[in-house]
């Protein structure tokens, strides 16, 4: 079972529609189990392969969420790259509710995860001073556009550890740092694609304004809800115009990530660290 487009759905989307054939697919990693099992089929033509971030039901919090697992099991499914969608929250006035972003920048404040596959006797060093792919974030804006979504393309994602939201404190610092919005898991996953040599982009769908906003406390719960559907909604359908418009081959540098990166002498890497990370650095080892 192969797929060449990955999909991770984040709060309240958990499936997508319009799959043809599709199937499920358990996958074992050797840095544990994913968030769930992958569904993959054909999608506007292309074999595409979806994965719930937080798992079917919502069951993961962001810190608990084995991004490694993740990432490595699209790679082993062939998947060359991922589209990846996040609820968000909005540090600036001009992204509105349902509003989607694309950033391109991130800025880390989560602590101690786990988030490069190498160690144990292997050293890398990726470039990431530009962690989106330029190509995707094309098509997503043309598919945002087609879509009727009203979208931002560049501007810089926070990522917080969470589970809790920010204080005010925080969040006005964010602001004054030039933040545009904040999730809890898309820098991690970022991060392990350049490793794995996928492409990645970020859909950030605003859900409400983070607790800076004046008004914010008038606010419900019931109403972020409602935004977090219709955000799903409108991710089905930029999702299926970007997998439509997708090109063929890549034409961006995210598949040769790793060409210049591995630091340690090829000699002195153990063989079960090789087998461990071989679907990532085989080809560098010939």
């Amino acid at each position: 079972m192969k797929a060449e487009i990955g999909i991770i759905g984040g709060s309240g989307l958990y499936t997508m529609p319009g799959f043809a054939a599709q199937q499920e697919a358990t996958i074992d990693t050797p840095f544990g189990a994913p968030s769930d099992s992958f569904v993959v089929g054909s999608l506007a033509g292309r074999q595409v392969a979806f994965l719930a971030r937080h798992g079917r039901g919502h069951r993961i919090s962001p810190s608990e969420i084995n991004f490694r697992a993740n990432i490595y099991a699209m790679k082993s499914l062939g998947v060359e790259r991922i589209i990846s969608l996040s609820a968000v929250g909005s540090l600036k006035e001009e992204h509105r509710p349902l509003d989607f972003v694309l950033p391109d920048q991130f800025f880390d404040r989560t602590r101690g995860r786990a988030s490069t596959f190498f160690g144990e006797g292997l050293v890398a060093h990726v470039s990431f001073a530009d962690p989106i792919c330029p190509e995707l974030v094309g098509v997503l804006t043309r598919a945002c556009d087609e879509s009727g979504v009203s979208a931002k393309s560049g501007g810089t994602y926070l990522c917080m550890e969470g589970p809790a939201f920010s204080t005010k404190a925080e969040s006005n610092v964010y602001r004054s740092w030039g933040m545009d919005v904040i999730g809890m898991t898309n820098l991690t996953e970022a991060k392990l694609a350049r490793e794995a040599e996928l492409c990645y982009v970020t859909v950030a769908m605003v859900t409400d304004y983070d607790c800076w906003h004046p008004h914010h406390g008038a606010v419900t719960v019931n109403e972020i809800i409602a935004n977090l559907m219709k955000n799903a909604e409108n991710a089905c359908k930029v999702v299926t115009a970007a997998v439509a418009r997708m090109p063929a081959g890549r034409s961006c540098k995210c598949g040769e990530a790793l060409a210049h990166a591995i630091i340690t002498d090829r000699k002195l890497v153990s063989q079960a660290t090789r087998q461990k990370l071989g679907i990532l650095v085989d080809k560098y080892f010939v």
